[in-house]
């Protein structure tokens, strides 16, 4: 297999090597007899095998075998320095320039067995439901626009007001009346024609309404403020459907998001099994039973719907591509407005009775 050398800068010190890729970082490898600078020399020509880089390492008067480079690319690739050379673009000169951010977001993932280039392929062929077109729901159809994601399913039932615009950045003055969702669509086609996109307007009342638009994608995104119970529904209708389901909120002065992964995390309703019930006689339950009484104005200004939806779709993305594992999976990741937006961990519990797990089907294949 040939491999190519990432972008990396190196120097020797007192018998070490001390080599930057992320300026966050720098590594220090023992190479007392010059052998891996020599090594990196020779890759930084350009794309060779194992084979080539022993030969031209002897031809240099390295003494080495192609069983000793083959296992220094090893611990080079351990370190995240390798990629191929064959997978570093999508070798289409329009759609690499598209992607190019994204392709170079990914380089830092890159490995001989995992390239950015089939990172992106993975999520221009994913299929994602979006869940309201408003302040979080329509940043998120940015992101994930931006991301190039093969098509969406936009849903929502709300038309444009004045309101929206302190948040809204998909709508103009002129849209004021129109349908969201269906001009959320129209943003997308105008954005990036290829991504196919699809206008859903519809009132939710319960799972059975989603049970036609999750079929056939690959993760649920978004969430519904028709009532309380909601995000419940959403649990239920992505589990049936053995798809992972990211959604998030506001109360008045936190945001937080979470996803559930079917068949592997604990999901919503697991997170409802240790609450107190509205009207316990603890204090526990009445603060549950008040704030269930309480309705807030929407108070999501427009930077903190960016932060959340953008928070939402890299969660989305960590599923579609399988770059990294998903950090939201059976936990509620909450920001706090109090205390400077330090994000805080708050796992789910798993309850093994749980009605709503019982009902998951088998998880869709991911990366």
């Amino acid at each position: 297999m040939r491999v190519v050398l990432k972008e990396c800068a190196w120097k020797p010190l007192d018998g070490d090597l001390v080599l930057v890729r992320d300026p966050r970082e720098a590594l220090t490898l023992a190479d007392p007899d010059g052998r891996v600078a020599a090594l990196l020399d020779e890759l930084r020509r350009g794309p060779a095998t194992a084979a080539d880089l022993a030969r031209a390492l002897v031809a240099r008067g390295v003494e080495i075998t192609e069983d000793d480079v083959a296992s220094g690319l090893d611990g080079l690739d351990s370190l995240g320095l390798l990629e191929r050379p064959d997978q570093r673009s999508l070798g289409d000169p329009e759609l690499d320039a598209r992607q190019f951010s994204n392709l170079t977001f990914f380089a830092s993932y890159a490995r001989r067995d995992q390239s950015r280039a089939e990172f992106v392929r993975r999520v221009r062929e994913s299929r994602v439901l979006v869940l309201g077109t408003g302040g979080v729901g329509s940043s998120i159809v940015q992101c994930l626009a931006g991301l190039g994601v093969g098509a969406m399913t936009l849903v929502d039932r709300d038309d444009v007001e004045p309101r929206n615009f302190a948040r809204q950045f998909v709508y103009r003055h002129r849209d004021l009346g129109r349908s969201k969702v269906e001009r959320a669509a129209e943003w997308v086609r105008e954005y990036d024609p290829a991504i196919e996109v699809r206008a859903v307007d519809r009132w939710i009342t319960g799972a059975a309404d989603l049970a036609d638009l999750t079929g056939d994608v690959d993760i649920v995104v978004g969430g519904l403020d028709s009532e309380q119970g909601a995000h419940l529904w959403v649990n239920e209708a992505a589990l049936r459907a053995g798809v992972p389901y990211v959604g998030g909120g506001m109360q008045r002065t936190q945001f937080m998001y979470f996803s559930v992964d079917p068949g592997t995390s604990p999901c919503l309703l697991c997170d409802e099994s240790d609450r107190p019930a509205p009207g316990d006689p603890t204090s526990a339950g009445v603060a549950q039973e008040l704030s269930r009484s309480l309705r807030f104005n929407n108070a999501l200004i427009g930077p903190i719907a960016m932060q959340l939806g953008s928070l939402m779709a890299y969660e989305a993305l960590r599923y579609l591509s399988g770059f990294e594992p998903p950090r939201a999976a059976g936990a509620q990741v909450v920001l706090d407005l109090r205390t400077g937006l330090v994000p805080t961990w708050q796992p789910f519990p798993r309850d093994p009775l749980c009605p709503a797990c019982a009902l998951a089907a088998e998880p869709v294949t991911r990366p």
